[in-house]
């Protein structure tokens, strides 16, 4: 496994039901400098199991990059502009990369001073 000089960093996956949501979301995320980048993605069908059905919704995947230190405060941030009762909130660490790319997550984003 290689070993990085710049803190960890993480892919931050959620979704959303609508793409003004997301895109506002996102930028709320890289003005407080908790991501280096959000891809905000094309609609997509999701189908899923909730309570006791099968459900369908149309939502807008974001794929958040940052800090691992950071994902504290980006989880709230999803938290607390998500409308629904439990949302997808999927933190992976990113184990390979290209180091210039984690050099750039790690400048581009604050380390949690709390």
């Amino acid at each position: 496994m290689p070993q990085f000089t710049t803190p960890p960093a993480l892919l931050v996956l959620t979704t959303l039901p609508e793409r003004a949501a997301a895109e506002a979301l996102a930028r709320e995320l890289l003005a407080a400098r908790l991501a280096a980048c959000v891809h905000v993605g094309a609609p997509v069908r999701s189908l899923y199991h909730w309570r006791g059905q099968i459900e369908t919704a149309d939502e807008t995947p974001l794929a958040i990059k940052t800090r691992a230190e950071l994902y504290p405060q980006v989880e709230a941030a999803i938290l607390a502009s998500h409308p629904y009762e439990l949302p997808e909130i999927v933190a992976v660490r990113i184990s390979d990369a290209l180091p210039g790319y984690l050099d750039w997550i790690a400048a581009e984003t604050v380390a949690d001073t709390r």
